[in-house]
C-alpha cells in the first residue's frame, strides 16, 4: 500500500506540535529513564489524532485496466467508501486489495491515498473545484492484469494414487473473472481430458458457478454457496462410463456389468469446518453430509445414497492430538434396477481401515471385490512430535508419529427387513486394526503414511496387509 507523499502534510499542523525535543540533558532536567513512557504517549497521541480525523472518501479510481469491466470491481471496493477516518481507510483499502487479488485476474495491486485535488481550468489559470472538500481523500487502486494465457505443470497426489497434469488456463476470459481451464492428467490409475469454466458470481467471491466436462466422460455443472455457518454445492453431473478390458480371470458378476452405462444425477453436499488444519487439525471439527439422486434426470442408473464423515480434534498434553473420526453411508436403488458397482461404497486400505488391502473388504465373487450398499468406518488417532523433537521449528514438524486404533464394515442390505436387521447386518463380521507409524505432511493437501498394522476380525476372502504398509493421499479415516 503506497501513501502519496504530500498527503502526509495534512496532518502537519497537528502533528507538529508532537515532534520529539531532546529528552535529557543538565538543561532539561529529565532523567533518560523517562525516554521510554514519553515515546509512547507520543506515539499514543500520534494514533489518536490519525483515528479522530474525520475524512471523507470522495473518489475511488482503478487504473491500469484492460479487458476487465468496472461494473464487477464496484462490488470488492464499495466498503472504501464508508471509511471515516485515516487508519479506517487504510484498512478497507487493504481488504479491498485482498479482495481484487482474490479474483485471480490481477498480477499486482498497488493502492495510492491522496488528498482530493479536483483540478478544472477557469479563464488561463487552474483552479481547485468546488467538490473537493478540506477533509476529502481520493483512493486509487493501480492494477497489473494477468495474461491471457497461463500454462502450469504440477503433479498431484490422490488416494494412494499419483498423476501429472499438464494445464492451460485463460483467466478474465470474458471481463468480469472468468476463467477457462484445460487440463491434461496422466496418472497411475487413470488418464483424463477436462475443460473446466469457473465464473464467479459478482459481490460474493465465495458463491461460483462451475461447468466442467470432461473429454468423452462427464459434464457437470456446480455452484457453490455459504449459509450461515455452512458451506453448501448443488451439482447435477451426466457421466458416460465404460467399464472395459476386463481380464481373463474376471469373475461373470463384473463380465455381466461390462459395458457402456450413463449416469444423470443431481446432489448436494453440506459442511461445516473449523478445523484449524486440513492435514494436520490440533482442533477443531469437520462435518460434511451428501445426497445423491440419479435417475430422474436420464441416464441408466437409479438410486439415492446417503453419506456423511464426521471428525472431532482435541489438543492434548505434551503438543499431542487427540482425533476420533467416523463415515458411514447406505444406497438404495430405485425402480427395481440393481445398483452398478460403480456407484457402492468400497472399503479397506491405507487410507479407511488399514492393515486391509485397498478396497479388499466386503462382498466378493471369485476374488473380485464388488463393493457394498451400506457401510460404516470408524478410528481413533493418536498424533504426537517425534521423540525428541529433532527439526523442532522447521523440517522436523513436517512429521508425526501416529498410533490408530479402525473398525469398519461393508455389506448388502435387504431394504425388506428393516432398521433393526440392518443395523445387526452391519454389525456382524466387524473388520478392525491397530497399528502405529510415522505421518509426514504434504504442504497443506495431501500427506504420506508409513504404519505397523496388525489386521484383526478378518473374515474369509479379506486381503490384509500385515506389516508395514504405506499410503498416500488427501482423505483418511
Amino acid at each position: 500500500m503506497v501513501i502519496a507523499s504530500h498527503y502526509c502534510s495534512y496532518f502537519l499542523d497537528t502533528i507538529q506540535s508532537m515532534d520529539s525535543l531532546p529528552m535529557h540533558g543538565r538543561d532539561m532536567g529529565v532523567h533518560p529513564d523517562d525516554m521510554i513512557e514519553v515515546q509512547e504517549a507520543e506515539q499514543e497521541t500520534k494514533q489518536e489524532v490519525l483515528e479522530n480525523k474525520d475524512v471523507v472518501v470522495q473518489h475511488v479510481n482503478i487504473e491500469g485496466l484492460g479487458r476487465t469491466k468496472e461494473d464487477l470491481l464496484g462490488y470488492e471496493i464499495s466498503e472504501v467508501f464508508d471509511a471515516k477516518n485515516l487508519i479506517d481507510v487504510m484498512k478497507k483499502s487493504h481488504i479491498a486489495r485482498q479482495k481484487l487479488l482474490r479474483l485471480g485476474i490481477f498480477k499486482e495491486v498497488e493502492v495510492v491515498i491522496d488528498t482530493s485535488d479536483d483540478i478544472c481550468v477557469t479563464g488561463e489559470e487552474p483552479s481547485v473545484s468546488a467538490d473537493a472538500l478540506p477533509n476529502g481523500l481520493d483512493v486509487t487502486f493501480e492494477v497489473t492484469e494477468m495474461k491471457r494465457l497461463t500454462g502450469s505443470y504440477n503433479t498431484m497426489v490422490g488416494n494412494n494414487e499419483g498423476s501429472m497434469v499438464l494445464g492451460v488456463k485463460l483467466p478474465n476470459v470474458f471481463g468480469r473473472a472468468e476463467k477457462l481451464t484445460f487440463q491434461f492428467s496422466y496418472g497411475t490409475k487413470e488418464t483424463s481430458y477436462g475443460l473446466s469454466f469457473f465464473k464467479p458470481q459478482p459481490g460474493n467471491f465465495e458463491r461460483k458457478y462451475e461447468q466442467l466436462p470432461e473429454w468423452r466422460s462427464s459434464l457437470r455443472h456446480c455452484i457453490t454457496f455459504p449459509l450461515w455457518r455452512t458451506n453448501h454445492t448443488l451439482k447435477w453431473e451426466g457421466v458416460w462410463r465404460e467399464l472395459g478390458c476386463l481380464a481373463r480371470s474376471a469373475s461373470f458378476a463384473v463380465r455381466e456389468e461390462s459395458g457402456h452405462t450413463l449416469k444423470s444425477a443431481l446432489s448436494h453436499t453440506m459442511s461445516i469446518d473449523n478445523r484449524n488444519s486440513a492435514i494436520f487439525p490440533k482442533k477443531g471439527a469437520l462435518l460434511r453430509i451428501n445426497q445423491e439422486l440419479a435417475g430422474y434426470t436420464g441416464g441408466d442408473a437409479s438410486f439415492l445414497k446417503e453419506d456423511f464423515e464426521l471428525q472431532v480434534n482435541r489438543r492434548l498434553v505434551w503438543d499431542s492430538v487427540l482425533s476420533a473420526s467416523l463415515w458411514g453411508g447406505c444406497l438404495l436403488p430405485i425402480g427395481g434396477r440393481p445398483s452398478s458397482i460403480a456407484d457402492r461404497f468400497y472399503l479397506g486400505g491405507p487410507t479407511s481401515v488399514r492393515g486391509f488391502g485397498m478396497y479388499s473388504i466386503g462382498p466378493q465373487s471369485e476374488g473380485d471385490y464388488l463393493g457394498g450398499e451400506a457401510y460404516w468406518a470408524g478410528g481413533l488417532h493418536l498424533y504426537t512430535p517425534l521423540p525428541f523433537r529433532p527439526g523442532r521449528g522447521g523440517f522436523g514438524d513436517l512429521f508425526r508419529t501416529h498410533f490408530f486404533l479402525n473398525a469398519g464394515n461393508l455389506c448388502n442390505l435387504n431394504y425388506g427387513e428393516g432398521p433393526r436387521a440392518h443395523l445387526q447386518k452391519l454389525a456382524e463380521c466387524i473388520r478392525w486394526s491397530y497399528g502405529a507409524g510415522i505421518v509426514l505432511r504434504l504442504g497443506n493437501i495431501a500427506r504420506l503414511e508409513l504404519n505397523y498394522c496388525i489386521p484383526m476380525g478378518v473374515q474369509s476372502g479379506d486381503r490384509i496387509c500385515d506389516g508395514v504398509q504405506f499410503g498416500a493421499g488427501i482423505r483418511f479415516l
